[in-house]
């Protein structure tokens, strides 16, 4: 049985129609001061459960709902929960990086667990290693074969990818290999917890081909902007960015618009942004993959060949 959370009913919907079964009935509600109730509104005993929920937008309130569903679903006697958390919005809280503060996707982790989860399946992490944080299997899937198929469609010629930074190379170098591509990097430098970076030097040869930026998520759009005025500086045909999680809060659509970047890429793992998508916005959705994911999982079957590159 699926069901979806308040911040995911269309890929819910869409997983569904892709699996041939019906939406899981259920209701949540909002009070006045905040606070969440949810209801499970069929019977789940001994059924195996899966919850579909982003957490973004709101980040806590949506959190919160997803516990309380898992907590729901074990307490009327689910055989298992399997949350599917298309983005995770804690993931970037990887680490002790400076004095006193919270590794924040340890604590979220911890708490998934304790509601009572007993499989995790998410989509490109911020940070891979989260998935150590937690005791219960973790499925990490790839975007990248959906968004180098929507790249292919666009017939660039002489692309090179673009990593906008030194820290997603690894991940960037992949997307290169698929698409027969030589690789760029972006050096940029960060301060303090800014969701802005400082773009200091493009390093790789990108003059006279169409650029193709690639990143798992972007919230301003100010990082992928700076690295495309940075390639039109140094002779770029053309400018696509591509990202796994388009977050998109307030601002990030004008940003884009005025921004050399001709389209922008994104799946459908966020659905809940409080923007308005612009035209240059192309959507492509994941939730075939996330359906052979749930259909392998509950028929007891590898789901390794969906981590092929």
């Amino acid at each position: 049985m699926i069901f979806a959370g308040s911040a995911s009913p269309l890929l819910t919907a869409a997983i569904c129609r892709e699996l041939g079964v019906e939406v899981g009935a259920s209701e949540v509600v909002r009070f006045s001061e905040g606070a969440l109730f949810v209801r499970v509104l069929e019977n789940v005993r001994g059924r195996s459960v899966y919850l579909v929920q982003s957490t973004v937008f709101p980040t806590n309130a949506n959190f919160m709902e997803l516990l309380f569903w898992i907590d729901a679903f074990s307490r009327a006697s689910a055989d298992s929960v399997t949350v599917v958390v298309p983005y995770f919005s804690y993931a970037k809280g990887d680490k002790k990086d400076e004095p006193r503060v919270s590794i924040r996707a340890r604590v979220c982790a911890d708490a998934i667990e304790a509601a009572g989860a007993d499989r995790v399946v998410t989509l490109d992490l911020h940070a891979p290693q989260i998935q150590g944080f937690f005791r219960v299997p973790v499925d990490d899937l790839y975007a990248m074969p959906y968004l180098c198929r929507g790249i292919k469609r666009l017939s660039l010629r002489d692309p090179v990818v673009v990593s906008p930074d030194a820290g997603f190379a690894k991940r960037a170098r992949r997307f290169a290999h698929r698409l027969d591509a030589p690789l760029a990097i972006a050096d940029k430098v960060r301060e303090g917890h800014g969701e802005t970076a400082e773009l200091v030097e493009i390093i790789g040869e990108v003059a006279d081909r169409d650029a193709i930026v690639v990143d798992d998520f972007t919230i301003s759009a100010g990082t992928l902007v700076e690295a495309a005025e940075q390639l039109v500086a140094r002779g770029v045909r053309s400018v696509t960015a591509v990202v796994t999680h388009g977050v998109f809060a307030e601002g990030s659509m004008e940003r884009l618009e005025r921004s050399p970047i001709e389209r922008l890429i994104v799946t459908d793992s966020i659905e809940t942004q409080p923007v308005e998508l612009c035209e240059k916005v192309t959507v492509i959705s994941v939730a075939p993959l996330f359906a052979e994911a749930i259909a392998r999982i509950h028929r007891r079957e590898s789901i390794s060949v969906l981590f092929q590159e």
